[in-house]
């Protein structure tokens, strides 16, 4: 028969042999529990899985596509700040110098956002017929701008009209053709004509035009808009003045589908629209 001591101490050999302390080391005495811890580890590490994937999928998924950009939804409205800031100019002829310094500066405020302009990419933007809405030139009082010209509301009275720009970039041409009512003494009424400049042009570089003069054609509106056009005499090279080469280079800073904002080598600021 077994001591007291004996029956105290057999369980502590048992639990010895079982190494109880190790549960991971449990053998065949006792498969349950060797169920047990295999199962738990398992569901843990899925869990521990199942989390990770989740993190993954929501930190490392790409962004989504911002609403819209920022610059597309700016222009629209730099355009419209700067057609009304020049809309009631008179094309320029009516403009101080706060009104030549706000135009300019809403010009290149636009300019900024919209970036550089590549012609050599987009030369198809420049076809068409162009209305100009405003010159800084034009607030000298004189046809020709920062060049010299007819001058306005003076002994001469010339009310200048409609400006446009004609651009066809398949056969280079290039037209300036301004409206033009000649004043003329009482009784006689005014005489009104369309000017048309014609110039063929060249691309330089990536935004500079170049225009070189050809020829001027006149042509009567009117009560004497039947008389045919004639062609206005050019001067000779030898006699024109340096002042009026007969050439000149604007860049184009800012062009869309209907708007253009050029700035001549005078530093004449212009802004059409399509037409």
């Amino acid at each position: 028969m077994a001591t007291s001591s004996s029956i105290l101490e057999a369980p502590a050999s048992i639990f010895s042999s079982c190494s109880i302390r190790s549960p991971l080391t449990l053998r065949k005495p006792y498969p349950f529990l060797v169920n047990i811890k295999r199962r738990r580890p398992q569901r843990k590490r899925n869990f521990v899985l199942k989390s990770a994937v989740e993190d993954v999928s929501v930190l490392d998924s790409p962004p989504p596509p911002p609403p819209a950009d920022a610059k597309s939804q700016l222009i629209p409205s730099l355009k419209l700040k700067l057609l009304s800031i020049v809309s009631g100019l008179n094309r320029g002829l009516s403009a101080n110098e706060d009104d030549l310094q706000k135009a300019d500066a809403a010009a290149k405020e636009l300019e900024t956002v919209a970036g550089p302009v590549d012609l050599t990419t987009d030369l198809d933007k420049l076809q068409g017929k162009w209305k100009l809405i405003y010159s800084s030139a034009f607030s000298s009082r004189t046809l020709g701008g920062s060049r010299p010209g007819l001058p306005t509301g003076r002994l001469l009275p010339v009310t200048l009209g409609q400006v446009f720009q004609r651009i066809d970039v398949v056969s280079k041409d290039f037209d300036n053709i301004a409206e033009v009512e000649l004043g003329a003494p009482w009784p006689l009424p005014p005489l009104e004509v369309t000017a048309t400049l014609a110039h063929k042009f060249e691309l330089l570089g990536t935004s500079t035009v170049k225009i070189t003069f050809e020829k001027t054609t006149v042509k009567t509106k009117g009560n004497l808009s039947q008389l045919p056009p004639f062609e206005v005499p050019r001067i000779p090279d030898a006699l024109r003045p340096p002042s009026n080469p007969g050439s000149g280079e604007f860049d184009v800073t800012f062009i869309d589908s209907d708007t253009r904002i050029t700035r001549g080598d005078r530093g004449e600021l212009r802004v059409f629209v399509i037409t």
